[in-house]
């Protein structure tokens, strides 16, 4: 090599290290000019914290207690399922809220038209909109995969035992969590309002009729009366957008505040 290609080298590599050096200098210098203002280092410890804490609660496999080299066949997927089902709802959620911005939860027919409003909304979303379709889809999809984590969770729970003291008050929110599921299943399928809409919230009715004693009761005050109509639909709408996201969105949380405080039961 001659001795002008070194030199070119070495000032090539001293160039490097001299624009390292400064976005070093630029990184740190704009980290503590943000941790002054917002006590970054200081979340950044939280959350470390936090990180080892949910970390020391997980169940250890026993390749992980004996440090055995295989860990393959100790690993337990099953125990990721109410944290699936919790980015399901999520996922749910948000594209639930994106919809509600085009549709209109009404029974009406437009003037020589056959079909409702609630329908008509629907098909415009999926067929005029930017990216409605796959909106709409996700949205269903991410509420049967919830619907299916959520049940698959709690048979996991039932045939581990974790149901079990002192987890038994986590279980009865648990059970409450899946009723709630379905009702979330069941009011979101009427909202389209189509035939199978219509003979799906049919069914509920006598349903609800059959209840002894307070079963017309029932079915005035979830459906509106004793057959369907623009009272069904908005209530309806109302349960899916208003009611249920809050109450489940609140359970969930103490359902996961009571895991973080208890651990995660490992299987025996």
């Amino acid at each position: 090599m001659s001795l002008e290609r070194k030199d070119e080298y070495d000032h090539r590599g001293w160039m490097e290290e001299r624009d390292l050096s400064l976005i070093e200098q630029g990184y740190l210098m704009t980290l503590m000019w943000l941790d002054k203002r917002f006590r970054i280092v200081d979340y950044l410890e939280l959350l470390e914290t936090m990180y080892y804490r949910v970390n020391l609660q997980m169940p250890k496999s026993h390749t992980e207690q004996y440090n055995l080299d295989n860990k393959f066949w100790y690993w337990y997927p099953l125990y990721s399922l109410g944290a699936f089902s919790t980015l399901a709802y999520i996922v749910a959620a948000v594209t639930g809220a994106l919809l509600g911005f085009y549709y209109a939860p009404s029974t009406a027919t437009a003037t020589g038209a056959e079909t409702t409003v609630a329908y008509d909304t629907v098909v415009t979303i999926m067929m005029d909109m930017n990216f409605g379709f796959f909106l709409r889809s996700l949205h269903r999809w991410s509420a049967q995969i919830m619907t299916a984590a959520v049940f698959l969770h709690m048979l996991r729970v039932y045939f581990t035992g974790a149901y079990k003291e002192p987890r038994e008050v986590n279980w009865l929110i648990g059970i409450v969590l899946i009723s709630l599921t379905m009702a979330f299943g069941y009011t979101g399928y009427l909202l389209p309002w189509t035939q199978l809409s219509y003979w799906a919230g049919q069914i509920g009715v006598e349903m609800a009729l059959s209840v002894p004693f307070i079963g017309e009761w029932i079915a005035q005050l979830v459906f509106g009366g004793f057959s369907l109509g623009a009272p069904t639909l908005q209530r309806m709408y109302i349960l899916h957008v208003f009611i249920l996201p809050f109450v489940v969105t609140s359970l969930i949380a103490l359902h996961i505040g009571i895991v973080w405080m208890q651990g995660i039961a490992e299987p025996h």
